[in-house]
């Protein structure tokens, strides 16, 4: 082989170490041509099976390989060209080194795009199923995978470049401390990021509002920073986690039944008719196919108020449906309202009665006409 490049070189008229580093680099470009034509039929392959777990590999291995290939190439071709010129002037233990650090590279980044490739299949694949898959759970344990795939690369890196982690360990420590003062905000949301995660009071597309603060809408996002909220006339709102750590927060998208309670006004005029209202009233509840009769249901006169007398109706849909609820309540009224006019009775209104001494009345009246005369 030498012989032959000995023998190339004369005739190019180049020196034998160029042309072998050159034809080096050559074949990396040539292998690395290859490889895409190759990656590029194994994805078409990929996308016309059933899974997407060979999809998210061949997701992975793509751009690193490449990387990986390049690499490689310019290292060999340094090791040709270092003994014979001092222009480079690297070692062959730097070279190792080299070598090494673009295998722990590239092997990061393909572990760290196959943890994305396979989070994203697997909420694919469950959606796929019509099964129920947890986003938020997903994209955590996602995110954890690639935080600990970085921090072994990085780990990886320092011991081949033989930098002792004792001293970054006390360099950190100091450092934490000012950062931590720093950024106390943001290692606040992080940790509040954190708690949502553990104690899972909302996920990603539940409703969610609190009465301490003016934030109602459906999760859309949780980050490690904030947590995104599409408000109900669709605006965006974005909350900083550690704010779900201070203030009280409701989820009705995990209620199991809505509640209809209201008050009906029976006029006084109709005093006499209350009871068998009430009675009749009660019945058609307790038979209505969309209330829940499990759960408590109270229907029972309440009140003499100042226009009306009061009936108190309380009661339980069996849907958490909002659109469904309204349509549930909208029935149950207007049949309360047909048994008050089965009835002969009237809902009340606002109404003012003037009562006036007809005897104390007549005599202005004549005193005003005497008067007038």
């Amino acid at each position: 082989m030498t012989e032959y490049f000995d023998r190339l070189s004369a005739f190019v008229g180049l020196p034998g170490w160029v042309l072998q580093a050159f034809m080096i680099i050559l074949a990396a470009l040539l292998l690395e041509f290859v490889y895409r034509i190759f990656v590029t039929k194994l994805a078409g392959l990929a996308e016309k099976t059933r899974h997407l777990w060979d999809d998210a590999v061949v997701y992975a291995g793509k751009r690193p390989i490449s990387l990986l290939i390049w690499w490689q190439g310019l290292v060999m071709a340094a090791r040709v060209i270092e003994p014979n010129t001092e222009a480079i002037g690297f070692s062959t233990d730097f070279l190792n080194a080299l070598q090494q650090l673009g295998l722990v590279v590239a092997a990061t980044w393909f572990f760290f795009r196959l943890a994305s490739g396979f989070e994203r299949a697997f909420v694919a694949e469950r959606r796929k199923r019509n099964e129920s898959v947890d986003i938020t759970t997903v994209s955590v344990l996602g995110r954890i995978v690639r935080i600990a795939v970085v921090l072994t690369g990085v780990l990886t890196i320092l011991s081949i470049l033989e930098i002792p982690i004792s001293g970054f360990l006390a360099a950190g420590g100091v450092g934490g401390i000012a950062v931590g003062l720093a950024a106390r905000d943001l290692l606040a949301n992080f940790f509040g990021g954190f708690m949502v995660f553990m104690d899972r009071p909302f996920s990603v597309g539940d409703w969610i509002r609190s009465p301490d603060k003016e934030i109602e809408g459906v999760v859309v996002h949780i980050g490690w920073r904030m947590t995104t909220i599409r408000k109900f006339d669709r605006r965006p709102m974005y909350v900083p986690n550690a704010t779900f750590t201070t203030i009280t927060v409701e989820n009705p998208s995990r209620m199991t039944h809505r509640r209809i309670f209201d008050h009906i006004g029976i006029r006084y005029d109709d005093q006499d008719k209350i009871k068998p209202i009430v009675d009749d009233v009660r019945a058609m509840i307790m038979g209505h196919e969309d209330i829940d009769t499990d759960l408590i249901v109270m229907v029972h006169f309440d009140l003499y108020g100042p226009h009306s007398l009061d009936i108190m109706v309380m009661c339980y849909t069996k849907t958490t449906d909002w659109a469904e609820y309204h349509r549930v309540r909208e029935d149950v009224l207007l049949k309360i309202g047909d048994i008050i006019a089965g009835h002969g009775a009237e809902i009340a209104f606002p109404t003012r009665t003037l009562k006036v001494d007809m005897a104390e009345q007549m005599a202005r009246d004549q005193a005003a006409s005497e008067a007038a005369r």
